[in-house]
């Protein structure tokens, strides 16, 4: 070993008046002698949601005064979830937006006013998402890297418009259509039967009896294995196009 070290430093270095002079090829040739290239056999690090099982559990429509509680809970069962907000109750209630991130939730985009983007302009639904990201932006000083259309109305048009302003678009696996039901126990046990591996389920925090329901099913899918995720989590490696809906409806 110590033969090789000394005929790299022969080949690499030469003396001039007693200075150790090197030149430029010698250092490339040095620095690419040290590259470590891995074998076959090189361990790569799986994505998180391929190694657990994992579902995410979306809020739209907040935030709002129930809100905070929400995140107590979650905090508890150090759960992690993806808001999707909308801009004019952001710019109402910074305080909680800011403790969503600090707790490392994820926050995206539901528009400012919660129309149905199919309804609208073109015009119109570009301002619609672009006034919400300004205010979260604004906010909490993150862009939001998807959106939501409100009751997950899209189309080829508002594809468009998305992918213009390079938004995918997220949709979910299962709704509990919790503002219809009102009813807690209704409520955690459609969540339940929705919960299986890399789930999107929608709830909102904008229902009292949703955020009541919460410790509930944090426990019990616990206690099933589940580790509660971001939608970006969830997604790992894939990376969305912008506009593309995900996941796909049946």
């Amino acid at each position: 070993m110590r033969l090789i070290v000394n005929k790299v430093r022969v080949a690499l270095f030469g003396r001039v008046s007693g200075v150790v002079r090197v030149s430029r090829v010698a250092l490339a040739v040095l620095c690419v002698s040290f590259l470590v290239v891995p074998s076959a056999s090189a361990h790569v690090a799986k994505p998180y949601c391929e190694k657990y099982k994992c579902i995410a559990l979306t809020f739209d429509d907040g935030p709002w005064p129930y809100t905070p509680e929400l995140l107590d809970t979650l905090k508890k069962y150090k759960a992690k979830a993806t808001f999707f907000v909308l801009g004019r109750k952001v710019e109402n209630r910074p305080d909680m937006m800011k403790r969503m991130v600090r707790e490392g939730h994820e926050v995206g985009n539901h528009t400012w006013d919660h129309p149905s983007l199919t309804t609208l302009t073109d015009e119109e639904i570009v301002a619609e998402v672009t006034s919400t990201q300004d205010v979260i932006h604004e906010t909490i000083g993150l862009w939001p890297t998807m959106m939501r259309p409100p009751s997950g109305a899209t189309n080829a048009r508002v594809a468009a418009r998305m992918a213009e302003l390079g938004l995918p678009q997220i949709l979910w696996t299962g709704s509990t259509l919790d503002w219809q039901a009102r009813n807690k126990k209704i409520i955690t046990a459609r969540t339940l039967k929705l919960a299986k591996r890399n789930a999107v389920i929608l709830l909102h925090d904008i229902v009292p009896e949703t955020v009541k329901s919460m410790p509930t099913v944090l426990s019990t899918l616990k206690k099933k294995g589940y580790k509660f995720v971001t939608v970006s989590t969830l997604l790992g490696d894939r990376e969305l196009a912008p506009g593309e809906v995900w996941p796909k409806k049946k």
